[in-house]
């Protein structure tokens, strides 16, 4: 009985280990990691530099602490709009740079293509009688 429950088991644990142990689902986790890092890397940049630049060029102006206070009944509710000024500019940031890796990557990919070497001819010819052979019964 407690063999019937194990091989299941084992065979659930296998196939874990396989779709794992494959190539996209790392490239995949890696992906991620990087593009969290690269997230927090282009978040510095608009908050430090690029949002205090812009406020330098609207006169002193910090976009990021911007907010609209509506009134109403003895209550306000604010609207911090600057953040999402900020957030808008990080997506636009990231989103350039993620452009051009993917281009720079695909660059790499076609000189790789283009590099490949010729198929020799005797190789060729070994592959044509081949196939020849295989048609014949």
């Amino acid at each position: 009985m407690f063999k019937e429950l194990k091989e299941p088991a084992s065979k659930g644990l296998g196939e874990f280990k396989e779709f794992i142990s494959k190539g996209n689902v790392v490239d995949l986790a890696v992906g991620v990691i990087i593009g969290a890092a690269f997230g927090k890397i282009v978040t510095a940049l608009v908050t430090n530099i690029f949002m205090p630049l812009l406020g330098l060029i609207t006169g002193g102006i910090n976009l990021t602490d911007r907010k609209f206070a509506i009134h109403d009944f003895g209550k306000e509710l604010i609207l911090p709009y600057g953040a999402f000024l900020q957030a808008i500019l990080d997506f636009f940031i990231v989103a350039l740079a993620l452009f051009f890796v993917v281009k720079l990557i695909n660059r790499f990919r076609k000189k790789e293509e283009k590099a490949a070497p010729p198929i020799p001819e005797d190789v060729v010819l070994l592959r044509e009688i081949r196939d020849l052979l295989k048609e014949k019964p």
